[in-house]
């Protein structure tokens, strides 16, 4: 017979699901023609915005640790490829010409 250690956690190996709940609003998304990525060394910080000159808004900010943005960038550059072998190369999109920012 073995003993568990108390300061080990006893593993469950049956999976486990997350129920996340989500309003309409939320469903229904969000539009973003323009994403700003900041960082600090504790987290990461993307910007998802609508642009239309001469003016725009910032329609989410979503702040992620080093760690999940890794995870992120690895699951967008995942799906990127499932994409293409798809539906073919993408093309990036042209950048602004003028300066974007914030007015205080």
């Amino acid at each position: 017979m073995t003993q568990e250690s108390p300061n080990k956690p006893v593993e469950d190996a049956s999976p486990r699901q997350v129920q996340i709940k989500a309003n309409d609003e939320a469903l229904r998304g969000l539009y973003s023609n323009m994403a700003n990525v900041l960082h600090t060394q504790e987290e990461f910080v993307i910007d998802f915005l609508n642009v239309f000159p001469p003016t725009g808004t910032l329609n989410a900010r979503i702040i992620l640790n080093p760690g999940h943005f890794k995870r992120l960038l690895v699951a967008m550059t995942d799906n990127l490829g499932k994409y293409e072998a798809q539906f073919g190369n993408v093309t990036p999109s042209e950048g602004p010409k003028s300066k974007i920012g914030f007015e205080a």
